[in-house]
């Protein structure tokens, strides 16, 4: 089973330095996890970017990481580069890369959509591309990540992203064709998750209980939930009949939610997620990027998706 192909991220950090290219939410969230799982040292861990002003910034330096706004200068130090930025910019950060990666270069890709081809296509021909999706939970060692491999990546390749990522949740190789519908699922997952719970705290709140208490409560029932899943390897719907009793409270309950379509909006909110991830391979496939016009989006803090529509 992927994932415990090697175990040595049980015993000691990886002795890699991991460059993230981008310093946003999903940057620092990866950053967090391994800094609180042990598995890299705070100090062999980078993020660059030109936007100086983000305010993830200051929660890489508070963390012990490095923090530098180039990206060239980023790849120089690190042999793991992970892209964390928007698909959008992915041409340019290639292109921006291209003359300094090595065949000792691992690159592992977050970018919604940008296949592995694309990237092939843009970097020196021998360079080991991975094309993955994580999510946020990282940060708390609760992630849920797959990748899948290019043409020149080695098992020690895909043993450095597993002992990195399986310190910080569960990881496992995939076909990339799977990849879209994971980023519907896992990547965006938290996301419903999080809405979920907010929607359970509020009918608490509804009916009397404390905010603070509501929220903890929803919070540990999914939890649980995902945890006895997982760990009896029951269906779920036998699991959920193992709570409903014979004109009890919790089948009233369930009744509701599928008189308001409750499984239906999830399955329609992880084809959408899906959907939206495919569109998005068209700006990460590019060959061609006006480099000004992003670099006067960043400076400006404009909508780049509105720059580019106006190119298109």
């Amino acid at each position: 089973m992927a994932g415990t192909r090697n175990l040595s991220y049980l015993l000691k950090a990886v002795d890699v330095n991991v460059g993230l290219i981008g310093a946003g939410n999903l940057a620092i969230h990866i950053a967090q996890g391994f800094v609180r799982a042990g598995a890299v040292k705070a100090s062999q861990i980078c993020a660059s970017s030109p936007e100086t002003k983000k305010a993830s910034i200051a929660e890489f330096k508070d963390l012990g990481t490095r923090f530098i706004s180039d990206n060239v200068k980023n790849a120089e130090l690190s042999k793991l580069l992970i892209l964390a930025v928007k698909p959008r910019i992915i041409p340019y950060v290639l292109d921006e890369l291209r003359p300094i990666i090595t065949d000792e270069h691992v690159i592992l890709s977050f970018a919604a959509g940008v296949t592995i081809a694309s990237i092939e296509r843009k970097l020196p021909e021998n360079t080991k591309v991975m094309r993955g999706m994580t999510n946020t939970c990282v940060a708390v060692k609760e992630g849920a990540t797959v990748y899948a491999v290019g043409r020149n990546t080695s098992e020690e390749d895909t043993d450095l992203v597993e002992n990195l990522f399986g310190r910080v949740g569960t990881c496992e190789e995939v076909e990339e064709s799977h990849i879209d519908a994971v980023t519907g699922l896992s990547g965006s997952g938290p996301a419903y998750a999080f809405e979920a719970i907010e929607a359970l705290s509020d009918g608490a709140v509804k009916m009397g209980l404390p905010r603070k208490l509501a929220l903890r409560l929803g919070a540990q029932s999914l939890i649980g939930a995902g945890r006895m899943l997982l760990e009896t390897e029951k269906h779920p719907g036998e699991l959920k009949d193992a709570i409903c009793s014979p004109e009890g409270a919790t089948i009233y309950a369930l009744h509701h939610l599928e008189k308001g379509g409750f499984r239906s909006l999830l399955i329609d909110a992880v084809e959408a997620s899906c959907k939206r991830t495919k569109q998005l391979q068209e700006h990460g496939s590019r060959d061609e990027v006006d480099e000004e016009l992003i670099k006067r989006g960043i400076r400006e803090g404009l909508n780049l998706k509105a720059l580019m529509g106006n190119k298109m």
